[in-house]
């Protein structure tokens, strides 16, 4: 890796970038490290910054890049594509939209399926929840505890953490329901099976007590994924939906980043449930940094509109035929069972590296989506001033990673799909090394 020397950062590329950023650029845009970097290049798992320092990316542009970067199949498509026609809208018929929706409809796993695309996923959630609230005729939600669900004004009101909820007010009415945390809450400790029966006892109590009882939906993400990638055990959404299906209350999955085979088990996270969804949102890897978002669900749900409706920029033609190649790509190479045993081997080889460190809590996970958990060492405390060190220790040993939870002292490891054994090996031993290296810090200071 390339490093500079002190004198040449003081007048580098990157604190030219930075000053301009700051100028123009809202504060509350978060941007990670002391000295920010600009990433221009990138090739499979491997980016390079502004000023020629390589890194191996085990973060994905937050679960976006999913095949990687700069991968053939999908570069030729979207050259093609843009050389023949970039936009259209909704208002004409576009064939790579439809070829898109046939196909994640058929992948979707809900007989009768229909499919909606939009921009991003904030903008499929804001969809689907007004989808759900014009079929069942009422603004009441179900949201889990920790959820994250978007930047929009109706995905802010779902978003069940303080840390990313600038307003206290929004178009719906929410109530909160556990999240099947084993670590932390009020059901921590409890075996899978307890915490499943104690979650759904809270949702009836939750329903009886602060709803007027016609509720639209619950949306719930199969993994939490700005929340730490806190993992529910299997069959936690099954035990919620019982309680629903009493009721008639439908259930939204929201896979924007548990979707595409990431989990490495299932094709999406609701499947490790034994549920079935009346919706599903997605966005992130679908596109593989192609801005794309969409929600499939049930015909009768999503035909539930009497007005008229357009999307702009929802499905295009050059998005569109991005995310044909990438599911292509992840079909032809089996990215689902590479997820699956590469995470599987990532996260034993994290485990066994922390497991003399008192600082980490927890390593926890499925497929190719990682959560570290530190603590103030003796406790079980959040330390996110360790998690912010460690980030920054990481990017000096050549590997990103991401950073979540909320408390915000988890890291956050989801390379794309595409990642070898070697290459994840190679990020392992980076990651531990900063891990060890801000322990080591933390214990001096003590």
């Amino acid at each position: 890796m390339i490093r500079l020397s002190v004198d040449d950062q003081q007048m580098s590329e990157h604190c030219d970038l930075l000053e301009r950023h700051r100028r123009v650029m809202p504060t509350w845009l978060n941007l990670y490290y002391e000295d920010p970097i600009e990433l221009v290049s990138g090739k499979d798992c491997f980016v390079a910054d502004a000023e020629g320092n390589e890194y191996i990316d085990f973060f994905g542009g937050i679960l976006t890049t999913s095949i990687g970067y700069n991968v053939d199949e999908f570069v030729e498509a979207v050259r093609t594509q843009a050389g023949r026609m970039v936009h259209t809208s909704t208002l004409y018929l576009i064939r790579p939209m439809v070829e898109l929706a046939e196909r994640i409809a058929g992948l979707s796993g809900i007989p009768d399926a229909k499919v909606f695309f939009v921009s991003s996923g904030s903008e499929a959630v804001d969809t689907a929840l007004m989808m759900c609230c014009t079929a069942r005729r009422t603004n009441q939600v179900l949201a889990l505890r920790n959820s994250y669900h978007g930047r929009s004004f109706a995905a802010v009101g779902v978003t069940g953490n303080r840390s990313w909820s600038p307003v206290s007010f929004g178009p719906l009415s929410v109530s909160w329901i556990h999240n099947g945390d084993s670590l932390r809450g009020v059901f921590a400790g409890l075996s899978g099976e307890e915490l499943c029966h104690a979650a759904a006892d809270d949702l009836r109590e939750v329903m009886a007590t602060t709803t007027a009882g016609d509720i639209a939906c619950l949306i719930a993400e199969p993994i939490q994924g700005v929340g730490g990638f806190v993992v529910p055990p299997d069959g936690f959404l099954g035990a919620l939906q019982e309680v629903l299906a009493e009721r008639g209350i439908l259930y939204v999955s929201d896979e924007v980043q548990t979707g595409w085979g990431r989990t490495g088990e299932h094709f999406w996270g609701y499947q490790a449930h034994g549920v079935r969804p009346d919706l599903l949102v997605f966005a992130k890897g679908l596109g593989n940094g192609l801005a794309i978002g969409g929600v499939v669900g049930r015909a009768s749900i999503v035909d539930s509109f009497e007005s008229n409706s357009i999307s702009t920029f929802g499905g295009n033609p050059l998005a569109a035929t991005g995310a044909l190649a990438t599911l292509d790509y992840i079909a032809a190479h089996n990215l689902q069972a590479n997820a699956q045993a590469v995470g599987t081997r990532l996260r034993t080889q994290l485990a066994e590296g922390v497991a003399g460190l008192p600082m980490v809590a927890d390593v926890r996970g499925k497929g190719l989506m990682i959560g570290v958990e530190l603590v103030i060492p003796g406790t079980t405390r959040p330390d996110a001033g360790s998690a912010i060190a460690v980030l920054q220790a990481a990017r000096d040993t050549g590997v990103l990673v991401g950073r979540g939870g909320l408390y915000g002292n988890v890291l956050r490891i989801s390379p794309p799909m595409s990642v070898t054994p070697a290459v994840a090996d190679d990020g392992a031993r980076r990651v531990l090394s900063a891990l060890r290296k801000v322990s080591g810090k933390q214990e001096g200071s003590n």
